[in-house]
């Protein structure tokens, strides 16, 4: 049997953590106050998804020395989303701009899979999308 792990956490560099969180909160995001302080934030996406939302110079101390990626003007990684149908695509993105996100393109519709992406303030790259298993047979 192949390596099956139960959770996962991905570690996101912010410049201003208090607008982050005040922008995935809009969403409807809820964040972990155990695992939330003055430098970094956990945002609870499922049972078992979190991002760590962490200001630039506190996610620098993990990365060996590495600089954290300035995601305004560089893609460093685009996180996709499963929503549980169309609507909820929708409802997500739209709240993503009006709470100070941008929408990146325009909706996508393969019949069987809806997608909709946004880049966060910080400029980090999300996408809903919504696959219909009735539509993938």
């Amino acid at each position: 049997m192949a390596l099956q792990l139960n959770m996962i956490f991905v570690n996101l560099p912010v410049k201003n953590l208090e607008r982050s969180k005040a922008f995935f909160t809009g969403l409807g995001f809820a964040f972990n106050d155990q695992y939330t302080n003055e430098q970094a934030a956990c945002l609870v996406i499922s049972e078992h998804i979190y991002a760590m939302l962490l200001l630039d110079s506190y996610f620098e101390t993990f990365t060996a020395g590495k600089p954290a990626a300035d995601a305004s003007k560089t893609s460093e990684v685009m996180l996709a989303l499963a929503a549980k149908n169309r609507e909820q695509v929708d409802e997500i993105a739209e709240k993503a701009v009006s709470h100070g996100g941008r929408a990146l393109g325009e909706p996508v519709d393969h019949g069987f899979m809806y997608t909709r992406s946004f880049e966060d303030p910080d400029g980090h790259l999300w996408e809903m999308m919504y696959m219909d298993p009735k539509a993938m047979d």
